[in-house]
């Protein structure tokens, strides 16, 4: 078994393949997409894409506890695919998760632009960790629920306060990407990694799918975001990249935080 706490520069098979079974409470895998935007992210066919998919999943799923839960992200095409092959895998499907991205307009003339990508929440069993209260956001309708506040709303009878915390979170996520939240003079800089993922969106996930002290494993991390979200906030991590400057970069992140 491999140390937690540290990110490994290996293949994400040989990675999983030294990972003990059913220690893993979380795993947040942002893996390839097939979009050809990098040599790690192109494949000769979809079907080479899909067997690529397949292996990694079954590796992975025996690492995860009883309790474990499983977020991946990919295009909406490709989550289709995924999400009918974690049921086959007797996975249990909990969410489909829309990410808005709000990173601009694509060029498409001949269908709708893309601004989405999905995120899969799938669990091992219906026993399993969400802290549904540590991830309420802010109420739209702030002068109604000042007003709710004081006196409620009736509902079905009943009188309704607004919960401190804010409301429930839905499966729909507006979270600027990386690049539009980095702008310089208004452009999008050039960034160490193409598809970084927002950091206060892995933590959100984190906070809901895991408790402090738990183990969260990514087994392509890229520049270290999990395992940075997990550090932050109390959990155990492991992870990897088989890419060495991804790596080296998660790795100086990593040691600039203060525990």
């Amino acid at each position: 078994m491999l140390k937690i706490n540290k990110i490994y520069l290996m293949d994400c098979f040989d990675f999983l393949n030294k990972i003990d079974n059913e220690i893993v409470d979380l795993a947040v895998i942002d893996p390839p997409y097939n979009l050809k935007k990098a040599r790690w992210d192109t494949f000769k066919s979809h079907k080479d894409f899909l067997d690529f998919t397949y292996r990694w999943i079954d590796a992975l799923i025996p690492k995860l506890k009883k309790t474990g839960s499983l977020y991946i992200f990919n295009t909406p095409f490709n989550s289709a695919y995924i999400l009918q092959y974690l049921v086959e895998k007797g996975l249990i499907f909990q969410n489909w998760i829309t990410w808005d991205k709000r990173d601009g307009l694509s060029a498409a003339k001949r269908k709708y632009t893309n601004g989405q990508e999905t995120i899969l929440f799938f669990t091992k069993s219906n026993k399993y960790t969400f802290n549904v209260d540590d991830i309420r956001i802010p109420y739209e309708s702030t002068e109604r629920i000042e007003h709710a506040r004081i006196k409620g709303i009736v509902k079905n009878g009943k009188r309704w306060f607004p919960n401190p915390k804010g409301k429930l979170c839905g499966d729909v996520w507006h979270f600027s990407s990386e690049r539009h939240k980095n702008k310089v003079n208004g452009k999008t800089p050039k960034l160490p990694h193409l598809t970084p993922k927002p950091l206060d969106m892995i933590e959100r996930i984190i906070m809901a799918s895991s408790n402090p002290g738990d183990l969260v494993l990514d087994c392509f991390i890229g520049i270290g975001t999990t395992a940075i979200a997990a550090k932050t906030l109390g959990r155990n991590f492991i992870g990897c990249d088989n890419n060495r400057d991804y790596v080296s970069i998660a790795r100086r992140k990593l040691a600039s935080i203060k525990n």
